[in-house]
């Protein structure tokens, strides 16, 4: 019997694209090794491809084109033919005579079935004869996840395919289609789409505006906090400087005018944030009232220190510091020094009952330190098999998410914002799977609707952040409820483009539970958030092409690479 496969190995079956850059010589080796043994059967590989361990690969003839792969799970049949760089994603069903061009993308749980039964009502459909006219897919086309292609189309060069579609009739270069039957909803080259789906004008040409009415005052709303007396930024004019808003001032120029704010340059910036880390415990605590570093508690027993501040500067610092080409003068040692039996320890004791944000943001930020620690070779080893198997051995299959289901008083708030911020720093800040996804849209959705925190005029960045994002991470792998997912961000994204406020940008929203979050009043963490957030929620359009922005800081949506080695 086979054994298992290993984290690093089951990593590439997901993440296929970073098998060239990453994998070890082993890793290479058996993955020649079974292009060997598919070749024997018949099947040719150009350089650089990629054959998952996990794949059903069964074909009667096999060309894979340089630089192609077929992720995990994935099922390939019949006599299929690829260019170059094209990709069956995880769960993709490829069957029958299927011929594809250069740069096609075909996306999780997709279907191409080049075959069909025959369905006469004289005999039983298992004993009625195969036919077969083909599928063609021209050069540079994207196949959304969740869609189905039928047996003899052909998808035309540079179309774009929208999630859950059905596809039944040939479709013409540079169609952008979706739905089920697939209709064609408008030429590629014209403006107004990012995502598979059904783009609307009028929203994109808002979000157009948007961007462009941001970028003309993001100069003006990042010196409105800055303090030139005492040389720090302050969340709002009037409040006390805090290492959170210096780093909320470099996210903020840097997504809008491309270069850190003009007061510093990006070495004093730099040199600013990383002298605020404590060289002990490696972590960044709030500024004392001199404006200098501050003081952290003493460390719990496991040599972690119960500081929330803190625990988010490692998102906060970390990601401006990387946004100035810099990083920690230190490694995360209160991360660093946890080994995999004290991180399990800390896990079973988060209050996941209780406040699943607290024990998300945990998460988060552990996995964010262990992340930056990779730079300095720092670390217990097997810490990121713990974290990771411990995750996936404790999520609800009923919610996709971890902790209590909802309760009378906030609902799922906690759930919700507890799976975004755990998510956010292990598997989206990874690139890795998340786990029951169409749980997680069903889960997420509906808390989306609770009018206690959704209700116009009632929303904050935060809890609006906690639900664009698990929708947006979870829509990577499926398109599950893809028209009511699109319907909420688009009502949402619209309220949101009318909160900025001229020369001073936008307001947090109303307080979260205790208190939290600097209110409604304009300010640099407002903003930060919420021009992440628009991007998002833009993304789930198919408009956020049209921002001229993408964030590259804490809610980038780019994965930082995988956990584990260089």
């Amino acid at each position: 019997m086979d054994s298992e496969p290993s984290f690093e190995d089951a990593y590439f079956d997901y993440c296929p694209w970073d098998f060239s850059r990453h994998a070890s010589a082993a890793q290479r080796a058996a993955q020649a090794a079974r292009q060997r043994h598919l070749s024997d059967a018949g099947a040719r590989f150009g350089p650089r491809c990629f054959v998952s361990g996990a794949a059903g690969v069964f074909p009667d003839a096999l060309l894979l084109g340089e630089g192609s792969y077929i992720a995990g799970h994935a099922y390939v049949t019949g006599e299929v033919t690829t260019g170059a760089d094209c990709t069956v994603n995880p769960y993709a069903t490829v069957r029958g005579r299927i011929t594809l061009g250069d740069g096609v993308r075909i996306g999780a749980h997709s279907s191409l079935l080049g075959f069909n039964h025959g369905f006469a009502p004289d005999e039983p459909v298992h004993r009625q004869p195969l036919s077969s006219k083909g599928i063609t897919v021209g050069d540079d086309v994207w196949i959304g996840s969740n869609v189905v292609v039928l047996d003899g189309v052909t998808i035309g060069d540079h179309c774009v395919v929208g999630a859950g579609s059905v596809v039944t009739k040939d479709l013409a270069p540079w169609t952008i289609a979706a739905g089920n039957p697939a209709r064609p909803m408008r030429d590629r080259r014209t403006p107004g789409a990012s995502r598979g789906g059904a783009p609307s004008g009028g929203t994109g040409d808002a979000v157009a505006r948007f961007g462009d009415r941001v970028r003309a005052q993001a100069a003006e709303v990042v010196e409105r906090c800055w303090n030139a007396g005492t040389g720090r930024y302050s969340d709002r004019p009037g409040v006390a400087a805090t290492v959170r808003a210096h780093c909320d001032a470099i996210e903020v120029a840097d997504l809008l005018l491309g270069s850190p704010p003009a007061h510093l340059t990006a070495a004093e910036h730099a040199e600013r944030l990383r002298s605020l880390q404590d060289p002990i415990e490696g972590l960044v605590p709030e500024l004392a009232p001199d404006g200098g570093p501050g003081v952290l508690p003493a460390p719990a027993h496991d040599g972690w220190v119960e500081d929330g501040g803190a625990e988010y500067h490692v998102l906060a610092v970390g990601y401006a510091l990387e946004l100035l080409d810099s990083g920690f003068a230190h490694p995360v040692h209160a991360a660093a020094r946890m080994t995999p039996e004290q991180l399990v320890a800390r896990l079973e004791k988060l209050p996941w009952r209780t406040r699943a944000w607290s024990a998300g943001a945990w998460v988060d930020c552990w996995a964010t330190a262990a992340h930056r620690n990779r730079a300095w070779g720092a670390g217990a080893p097997g810490a990121w098999e713990t974290l990771f198997g411990w995750l996936t051995t404790r999520v609800d299959p009923w919610t996709g998410m971890w902790g209590e289901a909802a309760s009378p008083a906030e609902g799922r708030l906690q759930l919700v914002n507890g799976y975004y911020r755990l998510t956010r720093g292990s598997f989206a800040q990874f690139g890795l799977a998340v786990p029951y996804p169409e749980r997680v849209v069903d889960t997420v959705l509906d808390h989306g609707r609770d009018p206690r925190w959704f209700a116009a005029g009632r929303e904050n960045a935060c809890n609006v952040l906690d639900v664009a994002h698990p929708l947006w991470l979870a829509g990577r792998q499926t398109g599950h409820r893809a028209a009511e997912v699109r319907a909420w961000a688009e009502g949402q994204l619209t309220r949101a483009l009318g909160r900025w406020r001229d020369g001073a940008g936008f307001g947090f929203g109303p307080a979260g539970e205790g208190g939290a979050g600097p209110g409604r009043e304009p300010g640099l963490q407002g903003t930060e958030m919420w021009l992440a957030i628009i991007w998002l929620l833009a993304d789930l359009v198919g408009v956020a092409d049209r921002l001229g922005y993408r964030p590259r800081g804490v809610h980038r949506p780019e994965p930082a690479g995988r956990p584990w080695g260089g």
